[in-house]
């Protein structure tokens, strides 16, 4: 029987987040360099209400996924929202439940201090993250814009 256990994330944990983390960008087909790898841990451990916070998720003891959310202020409420920025599973563990896991995990944190509006964004592409994503959330039809 294989057991998930999702936690927030550890200084001991680095080298795991840093496996994991370099795994999804290199999905999304992007490098950072290791000054963003830095001030991102950095950013993971340091207090605040608007700092990026962390959980890991293992499988039978074996680090496997990882999420990073923030919390940010909004003008449609007077609870912060809570924006599910990284959320990453091992491509050997999709599907066995490691990202419905951790976009809950977000969601009891951010229930626990009245955070009701907890969202994320995926690429298009991304089939088989939405499959999960219409599963455990609406679909809001909004388009993202950019201006980089």
């Amino acid at each position: 029987m294989t057991e998930i256990t999702v936690r927030p994330l550890a200084q001991a944990d680095h080298a795991d987040w840093r496996r994991l983390w370099t795994a999804y960008l290199t999905f999304y087909e992007t490098k950072l360099p290791d000054e963003v790898y830095d001030i991102t841990w950095k950013r993971l451990f340091t207090d605040g209400e608007f700092e990026p916070k962390g959980f890991i998720a293992t499988l039978d003891g074996k680090a496997v996924g990882l999420t990073h959310y923030l919390y940010h202020r909004s003008g449609w409420s007077e609870k912060n929202n809570c924006y599910l920025q990284d959320l990453f599973a091992d491509p050997d563990v999709r599907g066995k439940g490691i990202g419905a896991a951790l976009i809950e995990a977000v969601k009891q944190e951010a229930g626990k201090i009245g955070v009701k509006n907890v969202y994320w964004m995926t690429h298009e592409t991304n089939t088989t993250a939405r499959k999960l994503y219409d599963r455990v959330a609406r679909r809001t039809g909004f388009i993202e814009y950019d201006l980089l």
